[in-house]
């Protein structure tokens, strides 16, 4: 059913062990499941297209597929969900970030793991999605770091002790004071959270025996679990997952399927392991009872994200002329439908399911990295802890930081208030009325601006460059910023560049209307967002990057993973029909050079998906399978 390349598992035996092979064969023949939903996500979008219709609430009266509970049971709260284990209660600060690097040695590779456990936030989301790079081995090198970090291998003991030492310099010349006093100590404090790939992705070391693509998703909760939830649960710790990119119900019933067929497998307890959930997609908004109820006892929180978020909305409605999001920083949690998905998500945790039992709302990303001038770096800790207080006051439990160094900076904003978590604070309940569906998608008068497509497509081309060297978690900025230390870097993923290309790709093919003059373009208020301007502006955009120091732009990427960057930016912007995943583009180039073979790549997977709605999400570099 299963084949593994040959160099991965021969090179990574402690990833691969007996056990954890055993497992990728028990969950393998649920991966036909999963491509089923998969494609019907896919007819579901294009007969949405098509009809010219938006996502709505459920029939009250139909059953949750995979499920025995009925829609009206989900939203009743008529479900058995999980009491929060005591370790999970309190989680102010969540750091997240991959627990590697590409292109290095183990010893200090793993040195991102020390970062994150010394880091003193309350949990870390080790990151096998969005910010973990999956060029060459980097899936089964974080794999390896997690597991030697979770078992206090000597390798990663020595290079938390070293860790400890520079992140005390840092922060007695950022805080005035140490922050580690006892650094061994210190690595038992924080929660160890594992957030697997979405069931959208295939993995790039296994496939299934007929040469199809096998599911990311099984691959990184066996290979997480099965190696250490023996040892987290010696350590009286939860073994506690973040799944991603869930768009229904169906989708988190085929989740809990997977993971209690994996505790069958293991001996675990049915709901053993814990899940929180990233609500990243319009659709779930319409179904976050349900979601919750499909998980039911392993269930214990949503997470409000942003990017991914806005780029569902925005594919959600490709097919809508009077949708057009406005410049990304307009975008906050404030504005428009993004109120009201906030507001929706913290009524949906706070309703009681059948025993009681509430969940926690984790609060959105702090991508804010104190490095910079000592202007720019107050206004963006202010700009920080505002958001934060925000988040309290609004009823989340905890947030996100996406760099060790904020934790310390955010984090006394809920030590002030002094609450372990926000569960059951009363707030109206969920609706499920038109006035409700339609809060979802309510855009309000915002710019739409030249110096906002700038960035945009700065940030975008950035992004896929970096994705293309391993990076899939860097620090950006708008190239027109470079050496400005008063415009700080922002921590960026994966969604980054999704949002981005999906707001080009509004503006361009829905004719947006420009509301302020540009003198550097010529482009005046009430002119159109046209493909010359887009063309004019990707070429001013790109020599940027290539006249920029190395600092900002990899001198070695400019004739490689740049080039490549640029022709995804250009043809996911300029194609007719809007393509599902930016991160496709960048997948099936991942590891080429060669700008010809990359146009070939690029070119099969548009004219495949066009052709017949059929995404290539397979590695086409698999080779030497290995026989287990």
């Amino acid at each position: 059913m299963i084949e593994i390349r040959g160099l991965s598992h021969s090179s990574y035996p402690d990833v691969f062990t007996a056990e954890a092979v055993d497992a990728l064969r028990a969950l393998a023949p649920l991966d036909d499941d999963r491509k089923a939903i998969m494609a019907a996500r896919i007819a579901r979008r294009a007969a949405r297209a098509q009809n010219r219709q938006r996502p709505g609430f459920l029939d009250p009266s139909a059953t949750i597929a995979r499920t025995s509970l009925t829609v009206q049971q989900a939203r009743d709260g008529a479900f058995a969900g999980s009491v929060v284990p005591p370790d999970l209660r309190r989680q102010w600060i969540q750091g997240t970030g991959p627990g590697a690097k590409p292109d290095t040695t183990l010893e200090k590779s793993i040195r991102n793991v020390a970062y994150a456990l010394l880091s003193g936030a309350d949990g870390w989301m080790f990151d096998g999605e969005d910010a973990l790079g999956q060029l060459s081995t980097m899936a089964l090198d974080n794999q390896r770091n997690l597991k030697l970090a979770i078992h206090l291998d000597p390798v990663f003991l020595k290079a938390a002790e070293q860790v400890a030492v520079e992140m005390n310099q840092w922060a007695e010349g950022f805080l005035g004071r140490r922050i580690i006093d006892d650094w061994r100590r210190q690595l038992t404090f924080t929660t160890r959270l594992f957030r697997a790939r979405g069931l959208h992705l295939d993995d790039r070391h296994v496939r299934r025996s007929d040469g199809g693509g096998f599911s990311a998703s099984i691959v990184d909760l066996v290979l997480y679990v099965a190696n250490n939830g023996e040892r987290l649960r010696e350590q009286g710790a939860s073994i506690a997952l973040y799944l991603p990119k869930i768009q229904t119900a169906e989708e988190a019933a085929l989740w809990n399927d997977m993971l209690v067929a994996l505790e069958q497998h293991l001996g675990l307890a049915v709901g053993e392991i814990k899940t929180y959930v990233l609500v990243e997609q319009l659709e779930a908004c319409f179904q976050l009872m349900e979601i919750r109820a499909a998980l039911g006892l392993r269930f214990v929180g949503f997470n409000t994200g942003r990017w991914d978020y806005i780029n569902s909305v925005s594919d959600a409605l490709a097919w809508d002329p009077s949708f057009q999001n406005p410049n990304i920083d307009v975008i906050t949690m404030t504005y428009g439908y993004m109120r009201h998905y906030e507001d929706r998500v913290r009524r949906a945790v706070n309703t009681p399911d059948a025993n009681g039992n509430f969940a926690l709302w984790q609060g959105g990303m702090e991508p804010n990295i104190p490095v910079g001038s000592k202007a720019g770096v107050a206004r963006s800790m202010e700009k920080a802890m505002a958001g934060a207080e925000r988040e309290q006051r609004e009823g989340a439990s905890g947030k996100w930081v996406a760099h060790w160094k904020m934790v310390h900076i955010v984090r006394p904003v809920w030590e002030r208030a002094g609450q372990d978590n926000q569960m059951g604070r009363p707030f109206a309940p969920l609706g499920y009325a038109q006035a409700d569906a339609d809060g979802l998608v309510q855009l309000e008068p915002a710019p739409r601006t030249m110096r906002g497509a700038r960035d945009l497509l700065s940030v975008a081309l950035q992004y896929g460059n970096a994705f293309g060297q391993g990076m899939q978690a860097a620090a950006l900025k708008p190239a027109d910023f470079f050496g400005n230390d008063d415009v700080l870097y922002l921590m960026e993923d994966m969604a980054t560049g999704e949002i981005r290309l999906s707001i080009l790709w509004e503006w361009l093919h829905k004719a947006t209307v420009m509301t302020e003059d540009d003198a550097a373009s010529g482009v005046k208020a009430g002119d159109t967002f046209t493909e010359a301007v887009f063309v004019r502006l990707l070429a001013d955009e790109y020599a940027k990057l290539l006249k920029a120091s190395n600092r900002d732009v990899h001198d070695n990427s400019k004739g490689t993973t740049l080039p490549i960057a640029r022709e995804i930016v250009e043809t996911y912007v300029l194609n007719r029909h809007k393509l599902p995943w930016y991160i496709d583009l960048l997948n099936v180039t991942l590891g080429v050079h060669d700008l010809a073979e990359a146009k070939r790549r690029i070119d099969l997977l548009r004219t495949a998906f066009e052709s017949n709605g059929v995404r290539i999400t397979e590695n086409l570099d698999f080779e030497n399978v290995a026989q287990i």
